[in-house]
């Protein structure tokens, strides 16, 4: 009360305030204007607009002022980085906080992963958010490293830090009452529930929303995104380094729904944090694309704040944080700098702040069993094969029926016809268990590229044009503890390794970001040309997005949910 006391004196104009932001235009979030303004900040929260004493004065000389960037949907683990690294990537770039889901953490350390992700996010210069992973596993139809049930969300739930319960991957079972499903969304009650319904439309869609999801950054196209919408769902525009769905989801808003929409990134690597930037980037791109500038700045600040429930985040107005992003050209948005609880944390793209002690590493997490003579090979059967064909720029994936190419009564790599052999394998209990099946959207010429990132579960994938190469790949990453590997002809061409949990650097920013650049180089030197070949390969075992997907179990029909053959 004492300290609400000294604030009220400042606000009345009593006595001097720490920090005055003199001569801004100040993007008004909440009365959807751009208006001149001073603001005065003491104790890292805004104390009000107007001519105010101060012990140190910003002259901003019409500059823009805004609130920090929130970005409403992100796996921090997908930028291979950690906490206070992947801090140094995205503060140059105005983000002052993040909502996560740390599902892969969980996929693979349990409660012990979410954890370790409360701990390590502590007292950075950006606030995050953590939603609690639903779905570990995602399906029944992988192998991953924990099972995370209902009574394990009751335990986390209360935490000020837990924003609700994350992405309700399963959406068959929730729209279909299942009732382990319908606990998960009963132990989040009062806090958010997030959706993930790829195509989902119709009576489905209905009972899943019915049953209390309350969001999804799935939607591809407008007519499903609006379908959504309609039925309160808040809508994830969703931008990262492998779904770039902004440009698509654009054309639904207008001046009455665009409050009930934020951006999220999802999945962004590190090198594309950093570079291309991370929700700027949307703001940006979104402005290009004929978007009112005021609009594109309430989606990346208050919208997310509201919806998340985000208490003091997300504006610029007494008693809100002060946090906030000065720049120059409103159509032309580049940070300049970014303030932190009234503190500078970056400016013109170097970051500023220091960060806290290490925290301890989690236990190593590779544990496989396979005969790689058996294992990987796949003996010739009359007929053709069911392909995976990689679309670009989506996690989505088609079923195409090919004829297989057959050697010594065995299956191959088809290297002529893009039509190369993929293999997964179970890491986290030596279970012995080895999906093999082909893809084709890689066009390698030779070699092979494997990850311990594999969407959901994290079990090692590698794509290959022989099963030398694929041996290779697989005996350097139990070598690294986890990682990313691009070999030829039996020799390393590149690789990063991923000791935290086979899915995080312990590697500083650069070094990470050198490294991956290595990595893309060797995996396009042997022909592959897409723009993020390896996260595109993390995606091919993620058993609940369609079409086809191949986990440790075999062959995933993704639409209906269930193992297929690999012949037809």
């Amino acid at each position: 009360m004492r300290n609400l006391q000294h604030k009220l004196s400042i606000a009345r104009g009593e006595r001097p305030a720490e920090l005055l932001f003199q001569n801004a235009r100040l993007v008004n979030v909440l009365s959807g204007e751009i208006h001149p303004a001073n603001v005065a900040v003491d104790d890292g929260r805004v104390i009000g607009f107007g001519e105010y004493e101060a012990k140190q004065v910003v002259d901003l000389n019409g500059s823009y002022l805004a609130p920090s960037l929130i970005d409403g949907h992100f796996h921090v683990e997908s930028s291979m980085l950690t906490a206070p690294e992947f801090a140094r990537a995205v503060v140059p770039h105005g983000t002052g906080a993040v909502v996560i889901d740390p599902h892969e953490y969980a996929n693979v350390l349990g409660l012990d992963g979410i954890r370790y992700v409360l701990e390590s996010t502590k007292n950075l210069p950006v606030d995050f958010f953590i939603m609690l992973p639903s779905c570990v596993p995602a399906t029944h139809l992988e192998t991953a490293g924990a099972r995370i049930t209902a009574d394990d969300l009751k335990l986390m739930i209360a935490d000020e830090r837990i924003a609700g319960v994350a992405e309700l991957m399963n959406f068959p079972g929730v729209y279909l009452g299942d009732e382990r499903e319908l606990a998960k969304i009963e132990a989040g009650k009062g806090k958010n529930i997030d959706g993930h319904a790829p195509g989902l439309r119709g009576k489905n869609l209905n009972a899943y929303a019915l049953a209390g999801v309350r969001s999804d950054h799935e939607s591809t196209e407008v007519e499903e995104a609006r379908e959504k919408l309609r039925l309160g769902m808040h809508i994830l525009l969703r931008e990262g380094s492998t779904e770039r769905n902004l440009a698509h989801l654009l054309p639904l808003l207008n001046a009455h729904n665009f409050a009930n929409c934020s951006y999220a990134t999802d999945d962004k690597l590190a090198g594309d944090l950093a570079g291309e930037g991370h929700i700027d980037h949307a703001v940006r791109k979104s402005i290009a694309l004929g978007l009112a500038p005021i609009t594109a700045f309430q989606i990346a600040s208050i919208n997310t704040a509201r919806h998340y429930r985000l208490r003091n985040f997300g504006a610029i107005a007494p008693r809100f944080w002060a946090d906030f992003v000065v720049f120059d050209d409103l159509k032309n948005f580049s940070v300049r700098q970014t303030w932190k609880k009234g503190k500078l944390v970056a400016e013109n793209g170097k970051y500023l702040a220091t960060h806290p002690a290490v925290v301890q590493l989690p236990r190593s997490t590779m544990n496989l069993r396979y005969d790689a003579a058996k294992d990987f090979s796949v003996k010739a059967e009359p007929g053709k094969i069911r392909v995976i064909e990689i679309v670009p720029n989506q996690i989505v994936t088609k079923k195409i029926i090919e004829t297989p190419s057959v050697e010594n009564s065995q299956v191959v790599s088809d290297p002529a016809r893009d039509i190369l052999k993929l293999v997964v394998v179970e890491r986290h209990r030596a279970t012995g268990n080895v999906g093999v099946g082909f893809v084709r959207g890689f066009k390698l010429r030779g070699g092979a590229l494997g990850s311990t990132v594999a969407h959901d579960a994290h079990n090692v994938v590698v794509v290959g044009t022989n099963d030398a190469d694929i041996l290779c790949v697989i005996r350097e990453l139990e070598k690294l503890q986890g990682g990313q590997v691009a070999v030829a002809d039996g020799v390393v061409k590149a690789e990063l390794g991923l000791p935290v949990a086979g899915l995080v650097s312990d590697q500083p920013l650069a070094e990470v970001i050198r490294r991956i650049e290595g990595l893309n180089a060797a995996a396009h030197a042997l022909g592959c040309d897409l723009e993020a070949p390896f996260m595109t390969l993390s995606f091919l075992s993620l058993s609940p997005i369609p079409e086809l997907k191949l986990t440790d179990q075999g062959l995933i029909d993704a639409v209906n949910l269930r193992k297929t053959s690999l012949f037809v």
